[in-house]
């Protein structure tokens, strides 16, 4: 008879306690950034007519909302309700993407093929280095959190919060190639790049892709067979440790 060995994986209610703590502060972190990051790019990018700027402010206004949303389901104390508002949150972030992408491509064509040109915008340099230089560490400190609690939607909002290292980095390309070469060109092709990567970011909220709970338990076979969960805990077929 093969004999079976039940191992528990998810954290202590102390551990997820202190877990739950942690991202709320991490969320708090995050908005306070974002609100200001997303004033200055949409103000820089009015001013200089540039695309890629606006388009990098309104990903940090649903940066903010994706924030509040997962500061809205960590303020439930049981984690039952919490797991119930997941999906919700994670379809509405999904939608915004969307309809970012959109808005941002219908414009980069527009500055692309008419005779305007953006200009070149210093303040929008500035947040877009320091935005690369930041954001990678409470996105990363919140993904830890976020797989170890088995949270699909906190890892999600720390991989948006990524998404803003990515498009800092192809917004200060873009800025630094006009600046400096005089590339106008280079603005709108930027924001392409920022609505590919928007509507990629849209489909993996809206699939629910990040992170799954964790199994409660391992059945260990005495010969062959195949545990029910991977290395980190998770079911089958997620990607917590990805």
């Amino acid at each position: 008879m093969a004999a079976e060995i039940s191992i528990s994986l998810g954290p202590s209610p102390a551990r997820r306690d202190a877990l739950t703590r942690r991202i709320r502060l991490l969320v708090a972190a995050t908005i306070t950034y974002n609100v200001i990051e997303a004033i200055v790019a949409i103000t820089a990018g009015t001013i200089a007519s540039s695309t890629a700027l606006i388009g990098f402010g309104l990903g940090s206004v649903i940066e903010v909302s994706s924030a509040a949303a997962v500061a809205w389901q960590f303020s439930a104390a049981d984690h039952a309700v919490r797991e119930a508002r997941e999906q919700r949150t994670l379809r509405i972030i999904a939608v915004s993407f969307f309809a970012l992408a959109a808005y941002v491509a219908f414009d980069a064509v527009r500055a692309l093929t008419a005779t305007g040109e953006a200009e070149r915008s210093m303040p929008g340099i500035v947040i877009a280095a320091l935005s690369l230089a930041v954001m990678p560490f409470p996105s990363a400190a919140q993904r830890r959190a976020g797989r170890e609690l088995g949270s699909a939607f906190a890892v999600a909002d720390s991989k948006q919060t990524l998404l803003c290292t990515y498009l800092s980095a192809v917004l200060l390309a873009g800025l630094v190639l006009n600046a400096t070469l005089g590339w106008s060109w280079a603005d709108p092709i930027a924001a392409l790049v920022i609505a590919a990567i928007a509507v990629r970011e849209g489909r993996d909220a809206w699939q629910g892709k990040g992170c799954c709970a964790p199994a409660t338990h391992t059945p260990t076979p005495a010969r062959g067979g195949s545990a029910e969960a991977d290395a980190c805990g998770c079911k089958p077929g997620c990607t917590c440790c990805s």
